[in-house]
């Protein structure tokens, strides 16, 4: 019987020790940076890395435009202030009253770019030089010519 219980105790030290001739090749090739879970955490890190980098030229350009859009609203805000004042100003004019018969008024300008220009009383020309209306044209189909369907 102590010989049986040896040889069972001989077995399971054999299995223990294939057991953990497996499980240390396993580790070793998980820890191997060449494809294992080295070369994992490697690449990893490396991406951590450039994650923070982006990430701080990111909160610079961040506070950059913040105090570029500070200053803006502070402009803003000033011309706001004086736009204010104008108009509280021009509450306080007294209402202009139309010349009366010294010059013509202003025409208004057709464009933002163009000049308001004043007619000139000397320069106005006789009724009968001015261009006749536009006559309206009217589109007439030649009889036997159809659309094409």
């Amino acid at each position: 019987m102590e010989f049986l219980s040896d040889l069972f105790l001989g077995a399971a030290a054999i299995g223990a020790a294939i057991y953990c001739t497996v499980l240390s090749r396993r580790l070793a090739a998980l820890g191997s940076l060449e494809g294992g879970m080295g070369a994992a955490i490697a690449v990893l890190s490396g991406q951590v890395d450039a994650l923070q980098h982006s990430l701080k030229a990111a909160q610079d350009a961040a506070v950059k435009s913040g105090a570029r859009l500070d200053n803006q609203t502070q402009r803003a805000e000033a011309v706001a202030r004086r736009l204010e004042l104008l108009v509280a100003s021009m509450h306080d004019l007294p209402e202009a009253s139309p010349p009366t018969g010294t010059a013509p008024a202003r025409e208004p300008s057709r464009w933002p770019a163009e000049p308001a220009r004043r007619p000139d009383p000397e320069r106005q020309m006789p009724p009968e030089a001015e261009a006749p209306p536009a006559r309206a044209r009217i589109l007439r189909r030649r009889p036997g010519s159809e659309l094409p369907r």
